[in-house]
């Protein structure tokens, strides 16, 4: 069951949200887009697209996903749900305006994606119809890849913090959960990318507070959450005394194709 009440939380934290998340890693957004006309399937290096590829940003968010694929030459469409998170898009990803919707109905007509990425929302759809809706988007070989950028747990501070801040999502977790987009869809392929980000450890602060569970906690839960974080902050071997840390994570990307 979706919790549409965290599911839509984020958008009293727009600004910080597009601030503290980490962006998704170029080759992640690569592969997703791999063997697409028009996309480059390398993954790096400066060699724009042949043609830009049409993707559907759905769940855009604050629009760091659409920065990304925007940055590889592609024409984005960002649909959120969240005023205040379209708000935010709108403003820091200039010449783009998000489209009011949700991944169950999209307003949008039939075929007009040849991509349709996710990042970091799929987990808030109700998928049975979610899927029907981004395969009607979608034009026939178009591909479906949800992404996530998963704090890489098998750092020991990591996994700390995690517990701390009531974190779920691990790269494990996101990998045995979704295997299979429904019969629209070929079989899922498994991309993972790696990336850290440099954090005081304010920002770490800040970062928790982008959180859904923080964001719906009661006040007494949230101050629990941030007086252990600064403790931890303080005390762990890693960390302590340190102006800047290091925060790990594991990018997954499923990857599928509308058949």
């Amino acid at each position: 069951m979706v919790d549409h009440t965290q599911a839509l939380s984020f958008g009293a934290a727009a600004a910080e949200y597009d601030r503290f998340r980490p962006h998704y890693p170029e080759p992640a957004l690569r592969w997703a887009l791999e063997g697409l006309a028009g996309s480059s399937d390398s993954h790096s290096g400066p060699t724009p697209p042949r043609r830009p590829v049409r993707v559907v940003d759905l769940g855009a968010g604050t629009g760091i996903l659409t920065r990304g694929v925007l940055a590889l030459g592609h024409e984005v469409v960002p649909v959120e749900p969240d005023p205040g998170m379209r708000a935010q898009l709108d403003a820091s990803t200039p010449g783009t305006t998000a489209l009011p919707g949700s991944a169950e109905a999209v307003p949008l007509p039939d075929g007009a994606a040849d991509a349709v990425l996710v990042g970091q929302a799929y987990h808030w759809f109700d998928r049975d119809r979610a899927h029907a809706e981004i395969a009607r988007l979608l034009r026939p070989g178009g591909t479906f890849a949800p992404v996530w950028n998963t704090r890489d747990d098998r750092v020991g501070w990591v996994a700390e913090l995690g517990r701390i801040a009531h974190m779920g999502g691990t790269a494990g977790n996101v990998i045995e959960k979704y295997t299979d987009f429904g019969p629209e869809f070929e079989p899922i392929e498994v991309g993972e990318f790696s990336q850290r980000t440099t954090l005081t450890p304010e920002d770490v602060v800040a970062l928790i507070r982008t959180r859904s569970y923080w964001l719906t906690a009661p006040a007494d839960e949230r101050q629990k959450v941030e007086r252990e974080l600064r403790e931890l902050l303080a005390t762990h071997p890693d960390l302590a005394g340190r102006e800047t840390v290091e925060l790990p994570y594991r990018t997954i990307v499923l990857r599928a194709r509308r058949r």
